[in-house]
């Protein structure tokens, strides 16, 4: 049974073309499977499903993700984080077939559109939450992910009842009608640089693309591991939006539409 499976060009180039005929033919994919990003039950017979390799010095371990979550992609590891999962995976099989569907403890963007309500106009918004925690550079304690951002010119929102300021030299990267990259500002005067990139463009929909035409600015929302989760529908998220915020676990900075 063929399916519903999204492989990427760096994933193909790692996996060879001749393993992803099989995982597309469904030889070699699993039916049901975990999300490695939010970690609920996902299809690859009924539901878009992205392949993500995490690749270590001398291992590599193929995860399944709902397409929605993230898209398919190859992700460095460290070789430790790697056999860690290993391990992990091995002990919990029960001797059916399938590949291996953890996450190593490494951070992967997930990033969601929607439509969210402020001031009476329903505003473009992107929904940046990480798939493990964010430690900062050179330590492996704690989640600073709120931290760091909150460095970079985000700001703490208690309520989504106003939008923030626009924060300086970051920018939505909108193609074609397609969802490219978040950018930065570079080190050193250098022109921007991807804080986020697409491995493959995302669809936006129609209403989406046509608020952020409009108003020709984002609200980018972002979120510790945990804190909004897969939302079906947009009065959903919203309702996880409003709870991360009252939570205190929600930043958010509004930024320039780059592109159309």
């Amino acid at each position: 049974m063929s399916r519903m499976l999204d492989v990427s060009d760096d994933v193909r180039a790692e996996i060879g073309d001749e393993e992803a005929d099989r995982l597309l033919a469904g030889e070699n994919a699993p039916g049901s499977y975990d999300c490695t990003s939010c970690r609920t039950p996902g299809d690859s017979g009924q539901e878009a499903t992205s392949t993500v390799l995490f690749v270590g010095e001398e291992t590599a371990v193929l995860a399944f993700a709902h397409a929605t979550c993230i898209p398919s992609q190859v992700v460095p590891v460290s070789e430790e984080q790697l056999q860690g999962a290993v391990r992990s995976i091995t002990a919990s099989q029960d001797g059916s077939a399938g590949g291996p569907d953890a996450l190593p403890e490494q951070a992967v963007l997930g990033v969601t559109s929607g439509l969210v309500l402020i001031e009476g106009e329903l505003r473009p918004a992107l929904v940046v939450e990480p798939t493990a925690a964010v430690a900062r550079p050179g330590s492996q304690d704690g989640d600073e992910f709120l931290p760091l951002l909150i460095e970079q010119g985000f700001t703490p929102v208690a309520d989504l009842k106003a939008v923030p300021e626009v924060l300086p030299g970051w920018s939505v990267l909108l193609a074609a009608g397609q969802l490219h990259a978040v950018l930065q500002p570079g080190t050193n005067g250098g022109g921007p640089v991807a804080w986020w990139q697409a491995h493959r463009p995302l669809q936006v929909t129609d209403g989406w693309r046509a608020a952020a035409n409009k108003s020709q600015k984002i609200l980018v929302l972002a979120a510790p591991v945990g804190s909004i989760g897969r939302q079906p529908r947009e009065d959903l998220l919203r309702g996880a939006l409003d709870k991360a915020a009252a939570n205190g676990r929600l930043v958010a900075a509004t930024m320039p539409l780059a592109g159309t």
